[in-house]
């Protein structure tokens, strides 16, 4: 029973050390996640309707010690708002803006709790504009918009053990837009913001 026990905690030791990341220490990950996202106006008189959408992304993360690493992700990201106005010639009406954008934050990651499984994470982004259109007349509109978008990401997640090379990570994160996404924009500047709630798969390469 004795050797049994010291065998258990031995193992348990060898697991914890395992799964603590040291200097050097690289992880990837790839995730996917729903999107409820908007646009912000100068003038606050000006208002619109969250929409929704998906992202979807891979992830690298590289450790300087167990408390702090810098990531940079890839992602695929849908943007946009609802009931948004759009002038065709003399006639306008209400539709839904949908930006799809090649996202590519790069941010300073803090790992934190007792298993330093808990994390938050900083730092801008840049947004490459992949498509825009507005859906009531199905027009593609993105002609009309930057081509890219500047801003700073926020993020904070758990990662849960599976293995020592496998984890499962759960994260909330927004995005919030410092440039005009619009070209001309005559009620001030137009900047995206979203939020997302991701799920992922983390590997560990050592």
């Amino acid at each position: 029973m004795k050797k049994l026990l010291i065998t258990a905690i031995l193992a348990v030791g060898f697991v914890s050390i395992s799964l603590a990341q040291n200097k050097g220490d690289v992880e990837f990950g790839v995730n996917i996640g729903f999107n409820s996202s908007t646009v912000t106006y100068s003038n606050s008189y000006l208002q619109a309707d969250s929409g929704i959408g998906f992202n979807t992304g891979f992830a690298a993360d590289y450790y300087f010690s167990d408390e702090w690493s810098i990531k940079g992700k890839l992602i695929y990201d849908q943007k946009g708002w609802d009931n948004g106005t759009f002038a065709n010639g003399n006639e306008q009406y209400i539709t839904n803006y949908n930006l799809n954008y090649l996202t590519v934050p790069v941010m300073a990651n803090w790992h934190f709790g007792g298993k330093r499984n808990w994390y938050l994470n900083f730092g801008p982004y840049a947004g490459f504009l992949l498509s825009a259109e507005e859906t009531a007349g199905g027009i593609n509109v993105k002609e009309a918009f930057n081509a890219n978008d500047f801003g700073l990401a926020l993020g904070i997640g758990v990662k849960i053990p599976v293995s020592n090379k496998l984890k499962i990570s759960f994260e909330y994160e927004g995005q919030g837009g410092f440039s005009n996404i619009f070209k001309e924009s005559n009620g001030g500047r137009i900047r995206n913001s979203r939020t997302s709630f991701n799920v992922g798969l983390i590997f560990m390469m050592k």
